[in-house]
């Protein structure tokens, strides 16, 4: 009988503890659940406040899955295309473009090769025109996640008050050039008069006097045309006139006018070209000389006395491929985006020649895209640059 009383007692024993032990457990399941409650809880929080941040954004924002379908599109992108979402989630990119108020957004993402079968994998933005009230700047932004492209991002950000100031610039720009060239020609000629002693002769220190202001009126020509130029590529004025020409004598036309220069520094200059005879380009002869003139004389001005200007000439399957090499101060590696921007300049552009305008390479850049070419350079601050561009070879042209 003691035995059976001991065994009831272990028993009792072991039940209280297999029950305490099941109290413990049952704590911290709901100790658990307590915690994915809250993490829940949290999850939701964040989701709320991210889609708020998202409904609330003055930007329009779009986004792709990795399959190009639209999953997400926010209120502003909604009022910009005056859509409604309920229509457009899920959709692929080809049903998108049968949407005409998304005709001119799906059309600029097509020019991108943003389609199934080219996926983008940098980031590039644009201006697009949707009304004459609204401009976007349409940013395209692929989203990666352990090296795998999960969608992609579109936001379009509201310029249209930039591009009214931006116009008003122009036109002011515009006017105030118009209004000085008239002038400034009658003052070249009336020096010019002066100094070909038409108006009688003059001291040598009368003619150095003369001489000086004639140069500087000169400087302020260029930069009148430039202006002119750059206002008519803005208002899409600036016209061409292409016609078969033969580059290589463009540029030995472009290298006899800087010889002076060429020589008063010490510069040496070396022409490379092909031994065969290159093809003719469908070219605006006025236009390229400018480009050319702009790309010699940044190389020579901002080359050092007793330095090389190499100028390299050579055919490259369909295209001719021009460029010239400078030993001179080079540009700064933090301002290279820039260089083809209006009006800037780089800062040891500045303090190595004060004058100057920054409208040089914009209008370059301009001229060699209107002639369906690539321009850009290749830099080291204080070893030099090397600029470079291409023009496609005409399948007529004339050996």
């Amino acid at each position: 009988m003691k035995k059976n009383i001991k065994k009831s007692v272990e028993l009792i024993k072991k039940r209280e503890e297999d029950l305490k032990e099941l109290k413990e457990t049952r704590k911290a399941l709901m100790n658990m659940l307590e915690d994915v409650d809250e993490s829940l809880s949290r999850a939701e929080e964040e989701k709320n406040k991210t889609l708020a941040i998202i409904t609330n954004l003055t930007d329009g924002l779009l986004f792709f899955d990795k399959k190009n379908n639209l999953s997400l599109i926010n209120p502003q992108a909604e009022n910009y295309f005056r859509i409604k979402d309920k229509n457009l989630i899920n959709k692929s990119f080809t049903d998108l473009f049968k949407i005409p108020n998304l005709k001119s957004l799906t059309r600029l993402l097509k020019e991108f090769s943003y389609n199934t079968n080219k996926q983008m994998k940098e980031i590039f933005r644009k201006e697009l025109i949707i009304r004459k009230d609204l401009v976007l700047e349409v940013s395209v932004i692929p989203l990666v996640g352990k090296e795998k492209k999960i969608g992609s991002l579109i936001i379009l950000h509201d310029i249209t008050r930039k591009k009214i100031i931006e116009r008003m610039k122009t036109e002011f720009i515009s006017v105030a050039a118009h209004q000085l060239r008239t002038p400034l020609s009658e003052i070249k000629w009336t020096l010019k008069m002066f100094l070909d002693k038409d108006l009688g002769e003059l001291t040598k220190e009368q003619q150095d006097f003369i001489k000086n202001i004639y140069l500087s009126n000169e400087k302020m020509v260029v930069l009148v045309n430039n202006l002119l130029n750059v206002s008519k590529i803005e208002d899409e004025k600036y016209l061409y006139k292409f016609e078969l020409i033969n580059i290589e004598k463009i540029i030995k036309e472009v290298i006899r006018d800087f010889q002076g220069v060429i020589k008063k520094k010490k510069i040496k200059l070396e022409f490379k070209k092909p031994k065969n005879k290159l093809p003719k380009l469908k070219l605006d002869k006025e236009k390229i000389t400018l480009a050319i003139q702009n790309l010699l004389g940044n190389a020579i001005r901002y080359t050092l006395p007793n330095g090389k200007v190499t100028v390299l000439l050579k055919n490259v399957k369909k295209e001719i491929e021009f460029s010239i090499k400078d030993t001179g101060i080079g540009i700064p590696i933090t301002e290279q985006k820039k260089i083809f921007i209006k009006f800037f300049r780089a800062a040891n552009a500045i303090i190595k020649e004060t004058e100057g305008s920054g409208l040089g390479l914009f209008i370059v850049k301009n001229i060699i895209e209107a002639h369906n070419g690539k321009i850009w350079f290749e830099s080291e601050e204080k070893k030099g640059t090397t600029f470079f561009f291409t023009l496609p070879i005409p399948n007529n042209s004339l050996k």
